[in-house]
């Protein structure tokens, strides 16, 4: 009976497995009318509601641009805030379509996990965060610290090697929700934080005083974030992934969202096909040939969307870097679209 029960429980997980590689995502959020999206909820910058209630940030607006590419409507999204633990599983069960939360593409997630990555939206890499009056000014100077670190994440994986590569010992303090995190970090209970640079800056950046905290030099790895979807759905990996790129391919062409109406009465034959003057490119995604042109008038080019977010006019002030352009030697380079 034991093994029979066995038997029974591996057949429902094949059967739900391959109940989810063969839905079509794209169908069943046209049917219910939104794109239901898994977030942070915590990161200023990049995924956070504002003191009104409106979601802000670099993984909003990725998840608007995919909103407008199919409804042509970026606000058709409603978000579900998933923590560190919680976000794959919530992907995987359908209680979201899409991740788009600072998630780090590695191979066992893309593979043993049942995950398929899109093109990534942000390039970063995991830093420490330590109180400026403790006068370290470099991770190495970190030996025997006490650590805030979430579970069950790269970062706490990358720390570890860290420590260990360097002869150091730390002393983890592991919290699972972001925000009660940084509330330990800011309260003391810890002597540094370790995250992706982009989150420690963010949480920085609201932290009661900012100046009171410094970042140090060292990058410890590579953190290629991008949105999430599940293993085996073609279409819709498609066209979260095009979405992003529409937004990279925009900017490179000088694409804006105050000149994209002008751009439609373009002579170039590559703005023409991307804005969908000349047809094609939307049949092929299965969406309205303005699907780029929505993209960019509702939410913006890739620039326009990190500037207004993170960049170095907000109070992250983040440099391009890693994330602009590849003709401004940066990583965001696009295929061409046709």
């Amino acid at each position: 009976m034991k093994r029979f029960a066995q038997c029974v429980s591996i057949i429902l997980v094949m059967v739900m497995l391959c109940g989810w590689a063969a839905a079509d995502t794209l169908e069943e959020v046209r049917k219910k009318g939104f794109i239901q999206a898994g977030v942070n909820g915590d990161i200023f910058g990049f995924g956070k509601p504002d003191e009104k209630g409106v979601w802000q940030g670099l993984d909003v607006d990725t998840a608007r641009a995919i909103a407008a590419a199919v409804f042509g409507n970026a606000d058709k999204v409603k978000y579900t805030p998933v923590t560190a633990k919680t976000r794959f599983t919530a992907l995987q069960s359908g209680e979201v379509d899409v991740l788009t939360r600072n998630c780090t593409q590695t191979l066992t997630r893309d593979t043993a996990m049942g995950l398929d990555f899109c093109q990534v939206n942000f390039y970063d890499g995991q830093g420490f965060m330590v109180p400026k009056k403790l006068g370290i000014k470099s991770a190495k100077e970190l030996n025997g610290a006490t650590v805030c670190v979430l579970p069950g994440t790269t970062t706490e994986l990358n720390a570890a090697d860290y420590f260990r590569s360097n002869n150091m010992k730390m002393k983890p303090v592991v919290i699972e929700n972001t925000a009660e995190l940084y509330k330990a970090y800011f309260a003391g209970r810890c002597d540094c934080i370790t995250s992706d640079t982009s989150q420690l800056a963010g949480n920085r950046a609201v932290a009661p005083n900012p100046a009171d905290h410094i970042l140090l030099p060292e990058i410890i790895s590579k953190e290629p974030l991008a949105p999430a979807v599940r293993h085996g759905d073609n279409k819709w990996k498609d066209i979260v992934h095009y979405a992003v790129l529409a937004m990279i391919e925009a900017e490179e062409l000088g694409v804006t969202s105050k000149n994209v109406d002008d751009m439609l009465k373009t002579s170039d034959p590559k703005i023409q096909r991307f804005l969908g003057v000349t047809p094609g490119n939307g049949e092929a995604l299965g969406l309205d040939e303005k699907f780029a042109y929505n993209i960019v008038k509702q939410v913006g080019n890739y620039g326009e969307i990190f500037e207004r977010n993170v960049g170095v006019n907000t109070p992250l002030k983040l440099e391009r870097g890693l994330n602009a352009l590849w003709t401004k030697g940066g990583l965001m380079y696009s295929p061409p679209f046709n």
